[in-house]
C-alpha cells in the first residue's frame, strides 16, 4: 500500500513538472519572438532617423533597400510630401506676419521713412525687422524681433561682429525713433568702452529729451534714474487701477508717459554684484513702466521676457525667434551721413512740438469738465521737456506739502494747479476751499468782484487776509470734519469703505471730491492756546481719514517755519506724500534729496512718492497769475456752471462786512423770538453772532473794552436788527449816551430808529435813576430795550441817593439787570472795563450778564465771566470775543459789522 501510495504522488509530481516546462516553453518562446520583434523594430527606427535626417533624396540606396523599411517608405514619401508642401508656404506665412505686426517704419526698407517724423500713436508695432532669411527655393522672409512693450534684446557678438552689432541696435533705434511721434520714445546710452562715441551717428538727438548719453562712470545714475522711473510709474499707475503703462494707455486712450530703450554695451566683463543685480531688478519691472532694455556683451542675463540675438559673423545671427536652425541675414548698416541726416531731422521736429516754454492753455484741456473724480483727481501742471507732468491726488497720495520761499513761484503754482483741475474737472466732481493766511488776496480773484462779476465755479469758500484769524482755519477744518463725519456714516450706511465705491452705491447723493488749500497754514500753529490744540487734532483726523472720503488737503508754505510746524505731528507730514518744492525750498522733500536747491526758476519739484529722490519730476510751470491769464479760464467756466452753482462764500480779514449786506439781516422780520445780531461770525457759512432776547434771567448784553468804534457798531447793529423784529410802536427803545464823543453816532441811531416807526426815549444822566426806577415798578406794556452808552460813566450819579430814599439809581438798575428780562426788558450796555462791570453788579452774580462782547480786554480779566474757564484771548483791532451762557461752551472770535461814517 505505501509503494502505490509513493508510485502515485511520483506521477503527479511528473505531471506537474511537465506541465510547467511546458509553461516555461510557452513564455520564453513569446520572449523571443517579442526581443525579434523589438530588434526589427528598433532596426527600422534607426534607418527612418537616418534616412529623416539625410533626407529621402539622399539618404544610402542601401538603407533605402532595407527589408525593414519596406513598411513605411510610403508613409515616409507622404509625410516628405506634404512637409515640403506646407513648408512652402512660410514664407509667404512670416512675410503677411511681419507686414500686419511691423507696419511702416518698423519692417520697411529705410528709404520709405528714413528722415521722416512719425505720427501720434497710442499703440506700438509688436515687431520690428533686424534681417530676413531663406528655406527653400519660395525666397527670403523678414525676420523681426518684439521690443517696445514686449520683450528685451540681449545681444551677443562673435569676433569681429562689435560694429555689426552696433549697427544693428542702430538701425533698431532708427525704426523705433520714426514710427512714433517726436518726444515719445527716450532712448539712454550706456557704452563700458566709449566715453562720448556711443552711437555717434544720432547725437543729433542728443540736444533734446530723445537721447541721453551717459558715460562709463555714471552706469549707477543710469540704474538709479530707471529704478526711480519705475517706481514712480508702478505707483501712478496703481494707483489709478492698472497693472501696467500699457494697459492704462489703452484704458485712457491717451498716452500718460513716454517709452524709454536702455541700451548697454557692456564687453563680457563682471560687473559688480550690486549692480547686476539692480539690472536684474530692472529687468523684471521695466516692460510694465514702458521700458525695454538692449543689452550687448552683458555679463548676465535679463529678468522677464527677453528675446536673444547671438552674431555668426558681421552678416549673420541666429535668434531665439527663429530658433538655432535658421540663420538670419542682417539687414546692411544705413549709411552714417543718412543716419545723422534723419537724426538732425528727428530732433528739429521734436524742438517744434516742444515750441519752447509752455503757457497756461496748454495745461488745459480740449474739452472742459469731461473728467470724473470718482477714483482720482489727475491734471498736468507743467511740462518737462514738452511733455506733461501731472499732479495725482487720490488713495496713494491723498494730501500735499507745498514749499518755497517768497518770489519762488508758490502761489503761481497753485493757480496752475488749481486751474488745471477746474478745467477738467466740473463742479459736480469737485468742491475748492481755498485759503490764504498770508497778507495778500492771492485767492481774491476767484470771487466775484466790482471790475469782474464772475466767479470760479468750483470754489465754496475763498478766505483771503486771514493771518490775524487763525479762527478761521479752525472753523475750515471743523466744517472738513464734519463732513468726513457725514460721508463716513453715508458709507458705513451703504456698506462701502471708498468714495468710489460710495458713488456707486449712491448715484444720487453729491459725493464730489474736495481739496482744501491753505496758503501759509503754520500760522494755523502760531501759538500755545486752544486754536492750536484743536487745528493739530483736526488736521490729523482729516490727514489720516480723509482719503477714503475723498476729502485732501493742500498745505502751503513760504519757509521753513511752515514744515517744523509738521516735527511732532506725523501723522499730517507723513500722509502728505505728494511734495511740491520750489526752487530752493527746503525740508519739502527728503533731508538727502537736494533737486529743490538746483530747480531753475518757474519750475517746481513734483514728487509723489514722500520726498524720495527717485519720485523727482522736473516741471517747468508757466504763468497762471497773471492779469488776464487765469481770468479767461475762470469766465469760461462761469459762463458754463454759474446758472447751476451759489457764488463761493468770500471771507476777507481786511474787510468788516456791512449788517445790511448780511443775509442774516435780511431775514430777519416781525415775529418769533428777537434776535440781536452783534457781528459776523468766523465760520466757513456765512452766519451772524445773535443773543437772543427771551424772557429768561441774564438775557442783557455787556459791551466791554475801551474802543468805542468797536462798541458802537456792536449796540447800533444789534438795536438796527432788533428793530427789524418789531412793528411801529411795537417796542420801546431808552437810548441813553454818556460818552459825549459818541453822541453823533447815537444820535444817528435814534434817527433811523425813529424813522423805522418805533418809540424812541432818551433820558438824560440826571433822568436815568428815575428812568431806571420806573422800569422796575412801572407797568410792563409794550418791550423795552435799554441802550447804554458808557455805563461806567454814570455809575457816580447812580450810586448816589436822594435824602429819604432807600434805594439808590444802582440799586434799580441792578434790579432791571435781574428781573427785566422776565418783565420783557432787555439791557443792552457799555463799559469801558470789566472792573466797572463788577462794581455795576455789586456782590451779585455775574448770571444777570448772560452775553458779552470783550473788546481791548485781555482774557485773564474775563474768566469770572466766562463760568470760571480759562479765556486764552489777546485783543486785536476790528475783532470782538463773543460768549453767551445759554448757546457757548468756550467764547468765540467774531468780527463787529462796519458802520459807515455818516
Amino acid at each position: 500500500m505505501k509503494f502505490a501510495k509513493s508510485s502515485e504522488q511520483r506521477g503527479r509530481v511528473l505531471t506537474a513538472l511537465g506541465a510547467m516546462r511546458q509553461q516555461l516553453g510557452l513564455v520564453l518562446g513569446a520572449a523571443q519572438a517579442a526581443r525579434e520583434t523589438a530588434e526589427a523594430e528598433l532596426e527600422r527606427l534607426r534607418l527612418e532617423q537616418r534616412i529623416l535626417r539625410a533626407g529621402i533624396a539622399h539618404a544610402d540606396p542601401e538603407d533605402l533597400r532595407h527589408p525593414a523599411l519596406s513598411s513605411v517608405q510610403d508613409r515616409l514619401n507622404a509625410v516628405h510630401t506634404a512637409f515640403y508642401a506646407e513648408a512652402s508656404t512660410v514664407p509667404g506665412k512670416l512675410r503677411q506676419l511681419v507686414a500686419e505686426s511691423a507696419p511702416g517704419a518698423a519692417s520697411a526698407p529705410p528709404s520709405d521713412w528714413l528722415g521722416r517724423v512719425g505720427t501720434g500713436k497710442l499703440s506700438v508695432p509688436p515687431l520690428w525687422r533686424i534681417g530676413s532669411s531663406t528655406v527653400d527655393s519660395s525666397g527670403p522672409f523678414p525676420v523681426a524681433v518684439p521690443l517696445l512693450d514686449e520683450s528685451h534684446l540681449s545681444i551677443t557678438t562673435a569676433p569681429k561682429t562689435r560694429a555689426a552689432a552696433e549697427a544693428l541696435v542702430e538701425n533698431l533705434l532708427l525704426r523705433v525713433l520714426s514710427s512714433m511721434e517726436p518726444g515719445a520714445v527716450r532712448v539712454h546710452l550706456w557704452d563700458i568702452g566709449q566715453l562720448t562715441a556711443v552711437l555717434p551717428n544720432l547725437y543729433p538727438l542728443s540736444r533734446t529729451s530723445a537721447v541721453t548719453v551717459y558715460d562709463p562712470a555714471r552706469l549707477d545714475d543710469l540704474l538709479d534714474e530707471l529704478a526711480g522711473y519705475i517706481r514712480r510709474t508702478h505707483a501712478q499707475t496703481m494707483q489709478a487701477g492698472h497693472h501696467s503703462v500699457r494697459s492704462m494707455r489703452e484704458a485712457l486712450g491717451q498716452r500718460t508717459e513716454p517709452w524709454r530703450i536702455a541700451v548697454f554695451f557692456g564687453n563680457g566683463e563682471d560687473w559688480s554684484r550690486e549692480q547686476l543685480r539692480e539690472l536684474r531688478r530692472i529687468a523684471g519691472g521695466a516692460l510694465a513702466a514702458g521700458i525695454s532694455l538692449i543689452g550687448v556683451d552683458l555679463p548676465t542675463m535679463f529678468g522677464g521676457g527677453v528675446e536673444n540675438i547671438r552674431l555668426v559673423d558681421e552678416q549673420h545671427a541666429v535668434t531665439s525667434m527663429t530658433g538655432q536652425d535658421i540663420v538670419v541675414d542682417l539687414d546692411p548698416p544705413i549709411p552714417a551721413v543718412e543716419v545723422s541726416a534723419a537724426a538732425s531731422r528727428l530732433a528739429d521736429a521734436l524742438i517744434a512740438k516742444q515750441g519752447g516754454p509752455r503757457s497756461f492753455p496748454d495745461l488745459l484741456p480740449a474739452e472742459l469738465g469731461r473728467e470724473s473724480s470718482a477714483r482720482e483727481l489727475r491734471a498736468p501742471v507743467g511740462f518737462y521737456e514738452g511733455d506733461p507732468v501731472e499732479v495725482v491726488i487720490g488713495d496713494a497720495t491723498p494730501h500735499a506739502l507745498i514749499g518755497g520761499p517768497s518770489g519762488s513761484g508758490k502761489t503761481n503754482f497753485l493757480y496752475a494747479l488749481i486751474g488745471s483741475l477746474a478745467a477738467r474737472y466740473p463742479p459736480s466732481e469737485l468742491a475748492l476751499y481755498l485759503l490764504d493766511f498770508k497778507e495778500g488776496v492771492s485767492f481774491a480773484g476767484l470771487a466775484p468782484g466790482r471790475r469782474d462779476a464772475s466767479w470760479l465755479p468750483h470754489a465754496r469758500l475763498i478766505g483771503v487776509n486771514v493771518n490775524t484769524d487763525r479762527e478761521f482755519g479752525l472753523a475750515l477744518l471743523r466744517f472738513l470734519a464734519d463732513e468726513l463725519r457725514r460721508r463716513s456714516a453715508a458709507a458705513k450706511e451703504h456698506e462701502v469703505t471708498d468714495l468710489a465705491e460710495l458713488r456707486r452705491q449712491d448715484p444720487d447723493g453729491h459725493w464730489p471730491r474736495i481739496v482744501a488749500v491753505i496758503d501759509e497754514f503754520q500760522y494755523l500753529f502760531a501759538g500755545r492756546d486752544t486754536v492750536t490744540n484743536q487745528a493739530t487734532a483736526l488736521l490729523e483726523d482729516i490727514a489720516r481719514r480723509g482719503r477714503a472720503q475723498g476729502i485732501h488737503l493742500i498745505l502751503a508754505s513760504q519757509d521753513i517755519a511752515g514744515i517744523d510746524a509738521f516735527w511732532g505731528k506725523p501723522a499730517v507730514f507723513e500722509q502728505c506724500t505728494l511734495r511740491i518744492a520750489m526752487p530752493k525750498a527746503r525740508r519739502v522733500l527728503a533731508e538727502t534729496n537736494n533737486a529743490a536747491v538746483a530747480a531753475p526758476k518757474w519750475h517746481a519739484v513734483v514728487n509723489h512718492d514722500s520726498g524720495v529722490a527717485h519720485g523727482n519730476q522736473l516741471a517747468h510751470v508757466p504763468d497762471a497769475s497773471s492779469r488776464d491769464v487765469f481770468s479767461s479760464l475762470q469766465r469760461r467756466l462761469w459762463e458754463l456752471y454759474s446758472n447751476e452753482h451759489e457764488r463761493p462764500r468770500l471771507f476777507d480779514g481786511a474787510h468788516s462786512p456791512i449788517l445790511e449786506h448780511v443775509p442774516a439781516f435780511a431775514a430777519l422780520s416781525p415775529g418769533g423770538r428777537p434776535q440781536a445780531l452783534l457781528g459776523q461770525a468766523i465760520e466757513v457759512e456765512e452766519k451772524a453772532c445773535a443773543v437772543d432776547l427771551f424772557g429768561a434771567p441774564g438775557r442783557n448784553l455787556a459791551v466791554l473794552g475801551t474802543a468805542a468804534a468797536e462798541a458802537l457798531s456792536i449796540l447800533d447793529s444789534a438795536a438796527k436788527s432788533l428793530g427789524r423784529q418789531y412793528r411801529p410802536n411795537e417796542v420801546e427803545f431808552l437810548v441813553s449816551c454818556l460818552v459825549d464823543r459818541c453822541m453823533p453816532a447815537v444820535e444817528h441811531l435814534v434817527q433811523w430808529l425813529k424813522g423805522e416807526g418805533h418809540l424812541v426815549s432818551q433820558p438824560q444822566e440826571d433822568e436815568l435813576g428815575a428812568c431806571l426806577q420806573q422800569l422796575v415798578e412801572g407797568p410792563t406794556g409794550h418791550p423795552r430795550i435799554l441802550l447804554l452808552y458808557g455805563v461806567d460813566a454814570a455809575l457816580p450819579v447812580l450810586e448816589a441817593k436822594k435824602p429819604g430814599e432807600l434805594k439808590s439809581g444802582l440799586d434799580h438798575f441792578r434790579t432791571v439787570l435781574k428781573q427785566g428780562p422776565t418783565r420783557d426788558v432787555h439791557t443792552l450796555g457799555w463799559w469801558r472795563s470789566t472792573a466797572r462791570l463788577k462794581d455795576t453788579l455789586g456782590f451779585g452774580s455775574t448770571d444777570d450778564i448772560g452775553a458779552w462782547a470783550a473788546l481791548d480786554v485781555q482774557g485773564s480779566e474775563l474768566s469770572q465771566f466766562a463760568a470760571g474757564q480759562v479765556v486764552h484771548w489777546s485783543p486785536r483791532p476790528g475783532r470782538a470775543l463773543f460768549f453767551d451762557r445759554s448757546t457757548h461752551v468756550s467764547p468765540e472770535v467774531m468780527i463787529p459789522f462796519d458802520r459807515p461814517e455818516f
